[in-house]
């Protein structure tokens, strides 16, 4: 045999029948069912990797639901793997499930993984994270019958659109596909057509300069040959249309394994995971993606007037959004997507119509809540689901327990986990994803707590992405359980930590997770690293981590003796070195030791006076090396500001003294550039340093009378410092500082004779104005059974 015989539309008997198609393609899977149904061929071949043969049964399984992948990974490297994403409205998949209802063999005829993922430096370079193309529709490259410098990547489909005079390939597609049916009386019509055009472009663009096409096509043509001497010419060829007319062409046996001779090979573990629409998506950087795949499974699954019941659908979701939508505007909106459909010439109406029609008509011209209805509907976050049996590694096994005993369901949507610690279900939860994030698995990522800033509590954004089945695999390497995974992850990244700073965020994970296996090795490494580490910055860099772990660990019962007997080590060096460690900085360097200052400052203030045996008074030594850098005129004004601010705030300095030090500052002795950055420091940021000149008004005029006087030609160096302090104010903090320094601040005996003459200050409080919040405050705090004539005052409120 020379070649494939194959015969297009002359009917079964004739050759291997060829099935062109778009993959992904709706219109194309319709023509395929309607084939298979009139040629019913003895085995049905297509397009994958044929070392899934035997996962082809499991698309029987009931529990198999679509979009789901073919997931191929090599055994030695995991990170090296390729998906072949198949959804309810792909070709491929629909003809998998004829040939099993029918009891027909179906086969995979496209290049062994084991050569693919061989090939992954290539493939790198041509799909993004690992993701090959299942057709070549999207990446032929424009020449004439082979590679050169100077070939252009096309897409078969814009060409075809554009030769029709469209400027949209999908539009085009819709048209001439998916609006026209299969064909009348003639099941193979539209493979003929669409053989016909992939005929023209190839002999146009030639292979397109990929080489690996001409590989994989030679491969199908000897399969298709075997199948041949096995059924004789009752086979059934579903491929891309773009690989039609390779497979037609008339080859020798020998050429073709000639182009398979020397392939490299990689041992290669196959499965079916879960895939979603989102990916499908050509957005998300999948080659064969399509735009719209929410919008082509309606189509697909639809059994009549698809318009009206997307529409419907549309209404559905915009009401679920609490917005006005009423049947009258679904009715509307299906005469209007019809009429646009007229006027541009079209068969039936189309995404484009139906979009413009719900914008005109539900959404009130507005793309605010279209964008909504493109990405739940037109995009969709459908997730699909594979049976337990297919085959998976124990990690994953051990992970799909987890999920069912924990009730954490996978899902496409984002969303947020609210979790309480104090709760045993919820504990054990936290405790899987934060073993999962150190395996590197993201899952979930940690968010901000709305209801409470309690450490119990905590928040995490939920979303599944099919990547997770490959980072799964490549987490296996560490252990057959999460638990036992992340245990020797959790040593291995101790072992290999660049700094101090690593290992205690690693100490601080190990606690989430609750590892209690890696955590003596963690500490030991801890421990060693912290009492050879030298450089203070380091040191207080590391302090945070620790107590927070600290603070994580009562939360959930763990022993934090050895913990917190380091940090209270690690305090008191830090203590001791962080004066000298202040002096002579230049501006880059103050900045970030200020920022160490304050982590310092919050860190200790959790630590508590005497956090383990023999660490005693920790706050008062702190204070004192505050005392003693506000004190320093080596340590840089940022520093010096910022630790009179610390102080200030702990009541551990007057606010006199403080005018005091604000005055000694600002006096004309001091340079304007020192003087900003000690301003800065003290009420930079957003730390409250805004409403503490608007509260106190002595220090709000040392500050303006000091601004008013610095010279024209110093003004432009002290200008950037002052931005950045102010503008991080809240914009009622800057409006009432603005009103303050309008009418002067101080001026008149400060801000009570002051406030007479402005609005909304006045020289009291007013008592009857405060009255009208309690009502308010009673609600919220639950205390409306608390009796009417109680004082104005709420001190009888316990919370």
């Amino acid at each position: 045999m020379t070649g494939v015989e194959s015969a297009v539309g002359q009917g079964a008997g004739a050759g291997p029948v060829l099935l062109g198609v778009r993959h992904h393609g709706p219109g194309s899977a319709r023509a395929v069912r309607a084939a298979l149904e009139e040629l019913r061929p003895r085995v049905v071949l297509i397009e994958g990797p044929p070392e899934a043969d035997a996962l082809i049964p499991l698309a029987a399984d009931e529990e198999m639901r679509p979009p789901v992948a073919l997931l191929a990974h090599a055994v030695d490297e995991p990170g090296r793997s390729a998906f072949w994403p198949l959804a309810g409205f792909s070709p491929e998949w629909v003809a998998l499930r004829w040939a099993l209802d029918h009891d027909v063999p179906a086969r995979f005829i496209d290049l062994p993984a084991t050569h693919t993922l061989a090939w992954g430096s290539q493939e790198d370079a041509e799909a993004p994270e690992g993701e090959r193309p299942l057709d070549a529709e999207t990446v032929a490259e424009e020449g004439d019958t082979g590679p050169g410098p100077a070939a252009l990547r096309i897409d078969p489909l814009r060409v075809l659109a554009e030769t029709a005079g469209y400027d949209d390939p999908e539009r085009w597609w819709e048209d001439v596909v998916e609006h026209r049916g299969a064909g009348e009386g003639d099941a193979l019509a539209p493979f003929t057509a669409l053989e016909e055009a992939m005929g023209a472009l190839r002999e146009t663009y030639g292979s397109g300069g990929h080489d690996r096409d001409l590989v994989r096509e030679a491969y199908m043509r000897l399969q298709v040959r075997a199948a041949q001497r096995e059924f004789d010419d009752a086979v059934a060829v579903v491929c891309g249309a773009w690989h039609v007319p390779a497979l037609r062409r008339k080859t020798t046996v020998a050429a073709d394994k000639a182009l398979l001779k020397g392939l490299p090979k990689v041992k290669t573990d196959l499965t079916w995971v879960p895939w979603t629409h989102r990916r499908l998506s050509r957005s998300s950087g999948y080659g064969a993606g399509i735009d719209s795949p929410g919008w082509y499974g309606h189509l697909f699954s639809a059994p009549d007037r698809p318009v009206e019941r997307w529409l419907t659908k549309v209404a559905g979701l915009l009401r679920a959004e609490d917005r006005i939508v009423s049947s009258a505007h679904v009715i509307e909106a299906v005469r209007l997507a019809e009429t646009l459909a007229a006027m541009r010439g079209r068969p039936l109406p189309g995404l484009s119509e139906t979009t413009d029609a719900v914008r005109a008509v539900m959404c009130e011209g507005s793309d605010v809540p279209l964008e909504l209805v493109r990405d739940r509907l037109v995009v969709g976050d459908v997730l699909g689901q594979v049976p337990p049996s297919a085959p998976a590694v124990p990690l994953q096994r051990d992970l799909a327990r987890l999920q069912r005993r924990l009730r954490l369901k996978p899902e496409a949507l984002e969303r947020e986990l609210e979790l309480d610690l104090r709760k045993e279900n919820d504990a054990a939860r936290s405790r899987l994803l934060h073993r999962l994030r150190l395996l590197g698995i993201a899952w979930g990522e940690p968010a901000a707590s709305r209801g409470s800033t309690g450490t119990f509590r905590e928040t995490w954004r939920l979303r599944w992405e099919p990547e997770l089945s490959v980072r799964i695999a490549e987490a296996g390497v560490w252990g057959t359980t999460v638990l036992s995974a992340a245990t020797a992850k959790a040593e291995t990244d101790a072992v290999t930590a660049q700094g101090l700073a690593d290992v205690t965020a690693l100490a601080e994970h190990c606690l989430l997770a609750e590892l209690p296996g890696a955590l003596p090795t963690v500490m030991r490494i801890l421990t060693d690293r912290a009492a050879l580490d030298t450089d203070v910055g380091h040191l207080a860099q590391a302090l945070p981590a620790l107590v927070r772990s600290l603070r994580y660990g009562d939360v959930r019962g763990t022993d934090t003796g050895a913990l917190a007997e380091v940090a209270a080590g690690l305090a008191e060096r830090v203590f001791v070195g962080l004066p000298p460690a202040c002096a002579a900085l230049d501006a880059d360097a103050a900045d970030e030791m200020r920022r160490h200052v304050e982590a310092v400052h919050q860190a200790v203030g959790l630590l508590g006076d005497a956090p383990a045996t023999g660490h005693g008074r920790l706050r008062g030594r702190w204070q004192s090396v505050l005392r003693v850098l506000s004190g320093r005129d080596s340590v840089p004004g940022v520093i010096r500001g910022r630790a009179v601010r610390l102080l200030l705030d702990d009541g551990e300095l007057a606010h006199d003294e403080a005018a005091l030090l604000m005055g000694l500052v600002l006096s004309p002795g001091t340079p304007p550039t020192d003087a900003a950055a000690w301003i800065e420091g003290f009420v930079g940021g957003g730390s409250g340093g805004g409403l503490l000149l608007v509260h106190d008004e002595r220090l709000l005029g040392l500050v303006d009378a000091w601004l008013t006087g610095v010279p024209a030609e110093a003004f432009t160096d002290v200008l950037p410092l002052l931005r950045r302090t102010f503008s991080a104010y809240e914009p009622g903090v800057r409006r009432t500082l603005g009103e303050l320094v309008r009418r002067g601040p101080g001026a008149g005996g400060g801000a009570a004779a002051a406030g007479a003459r402005t609005p909304g200050f006045a020289a009291d409080l007013d008592l009857e104005r405060a009255d009208a919040v309690l009502p308010v405050v009673r609600l919220l705090l639950g205390l409306d059974d608390v009796d009417e004539n109680t004082d104005n005052d709420l001190a009888g409120v316990t919370v």
